[in-house]
């Protein structure tokens, strides 16, 4: 394996300082205590400075006016006795948790089986030479399901069919790069990422207690990530072939060359992979075929037919009766992971027998152990937040202040985005990043006529476009690696400023998209409008 020399590697100007800066950060599960400590204070003080906001959408039955809500004291005795005695429903209770583990559950099997590399390796190795850019990016980006198998089979594999095809290879890098990472929420499909992302945006509504019936919909944002992949495909391979490839020059050394190291990409049987991937291809069609039974079959479980009954026949549509359906999407894509992982490993040969499976799903819960610990401290910190009431209250005035600028809601959006991009250059963790900011900017979005869906859908957009450009992203050093093998001189500073050209033109475009969508009032995803109405306020 090439190794850069500590000159190549060294940052200098705003990336030096971000790196520099972002090394300096704890980790993101202390960065949570650290908070909750700060929290704590900032509770104690807004309690005894009589900090207080009017509820936008609750009643004092006794003065008839709006109940107004109070700063508390986290150290007050009910709250430490709340601490102490629900530190474990608070922790289980947590909505991403069960969400994500679910649907890792299933995943982790089609990633160890082979199911996931296998699939994409088929795909990119079949496209025509002349589309092998738009191929790659549209298979990195349905390849964020996969998880690390985007990263690790994916990225080395273009290279190397780059190399092949007389084109450099660092360009096949980077286009699998900004596909995996830079497109990170984009896909044509909702998945793991949907799953955790909405159930942090369900805590924080929750947790505000503005809309108590509000409830998260993983597909909430399935029009609009798949608006992205049509808008970023376009984007990635224009900057691959007309800026990123002139610059790094004709490659002329083979269609080997990066396989000096000793290192190759281990690939399974061409046979049995193809028999595997049949084999998952008939399961997927199972699920389907199982869900589409469920839906119009007499009697379906995933149909409410007396959604309506309560409501007016104006007021209802054919969302509130499917949204059991909605519901049950998370289950969906366990069961549509496990039996495509399971039926491609048993083809394949990967998968002996019922023990293996059981392995492949336990090792997947051991990967996620980390996951475990930072959900602990994040789940403390939102549910600490609600109880202070400075979630509700913050959002509240800020809600206030952002209304007396004038400023038009989808530029509020805009600005957003580029807020999470930001904050994505020193924190590279979407949970964390999206923990930390959701219980504050959901609400005060609610607020300001902003879905929930519309939040979630604008913090994507600044989470994934800036994950290329920071050598804090956990891949980072992975795919210096990579382009390693192929330019031994390559360091930290080249792979950024290959990379800055997608960043720069993915926020952009990622910012435009989210502005006139709400500009347009376009619905993000089934029954999810990007505007919100506050309920009736009642006493």
């Amino acid at each position: 394996m090439a190794e850069a020399s500590t000159a190549s590697n060294a940052q200098t100007g705003i990336l030096g300082w971000v790196e520099r800066t972002g090394n300096k950060l704890p980790d993101p599960v202390f960065i949570f205590f650290y908070l909750i400590i700060a929290l704590v204070v900032i509770s104690v003080i807004a309690a005894m400075t009589g900090v207080s906001a009017l509820h936008p959408t609750a009643i004092d039955a006794e003065t008839g006016g709006a109940l107004r809500i109070e700063a508390v004291s986290l150290l007050a005795a009910d709250n430490i006795q709340r601490l102490w005695v629900e530190m474990p429903k608070t922790f289980t209770h947590f909505h991403p948790l069960g969400y994500v583990l679910v649907v890792m559950l299933g995943a982790g099997v089609a990633e160890r089986s082979g199911f996931f590399a296998a699939g994409m390796s088929k795909a990119v190795k079949s496209a025509p030479k002349a589309l092998l850019t738009p191929v790659v990016a549209l298979v990195a980006m349905i390849g964020n399901h996969a998880a690390d198998a985007g990263y690790v089979v994916l990225i080395p594999l273009a290279g190397i069919l780059f190399a092949a095809a007389g084109r450099h290879p660092l360009a096949g890098i980077a286009a699998a790069f900004a596909g995996v990472s830079g497109g990170f929420s984009a896909n044509i499909s909702p998945g793991q990422l949907d799953a955790l992302l909405f159930g942090i945006t369900e805590e924080a509504v929750g947790a505000s207690a503005l809309d108590p019936s509000w409830t998260a919909n993983i597909a909430g944002n399935w029009y609009f990530i798949t608006a992205m992949t049509v808008l970023f495909l376009p984007i990635i391979w224009y900057v691959t072939d007309k800026i990123i490839e002139p610059r790094l020059g004709a490659w002329t050394g083979g269609a080997t060359a990066g396989a000096g190291s000793g290192e190759e990409i281990e690939t399974q049987d061409e046979a049995a992979a193809s028999k595997g991937l049949r084999a998952a291809g008939l399961a997927a069609l199972f699920v389907v075929a199982l869900w589409a039974l469920m839906v119009f079959a007499p009697g379906t479980p995933l149909i409410d037919e007396a959604a309506c009954e309560a409501i007016p026949a104006a007021d209802c549509s054919i969302h509130s009766e499917l949204r059991p359906l909605y519901q049950s999407l998370v289950a969906a894509f366990f069961l549509l992971f496990l039996l495509t992982g399971w039926a491609y490993g048993r083809a394949a040969g990967t998968i002996k027998d019922h023990r293996d499976l059981v392995n492949m799903m336990a090792e997947s819960m051991k990967d996620m152990g980390y996951y475990l610990v930072l959900a602990f401290a994040a789940a403390h910190f939102v549910a600490m937040f609600g109880w202070s009431n400075l979630g509700l209250i913050t959002a509240v005035h800020g809600a206030a202040g952002i209304e007396s600028t004038g400023l038009p809601l989808p530029l509020v959006l805009g600005l957003m985005v580029l807020f999470a991009g930001l904050l994505n250059l020193f924190v590279g963790s979407a949970s964390a990043k999206w923990a930390l900011l959701a219980p504050i900017l959901v609400p005060m979005l609610m607020l300001l006529g902003i879905s929930p869906e519309g939040a979630t859908a604008a913090y994507r957009v600044g989470d994934s476009a800036t994950n290329i450009i920071t050598p804090l992203m956990v891949y980072f050093p992975l795919i210096l690696v990579f382009a390693q093998r192929w330019k031994k001189d390559f360091g930290l500073g080249s792979l950024t400023a290959m990379m800055l050209p997608y960043s720069v033109w993915l926020l952009i475009s990622g910012t435009l998209l989210i502005v006139i969508w709400f500009y347009l009032g376009i619905p993000l995803g089934p029954d999810a409008p990007v505007g919100y109405t506050m309920p009736t306020v009642t006493p």
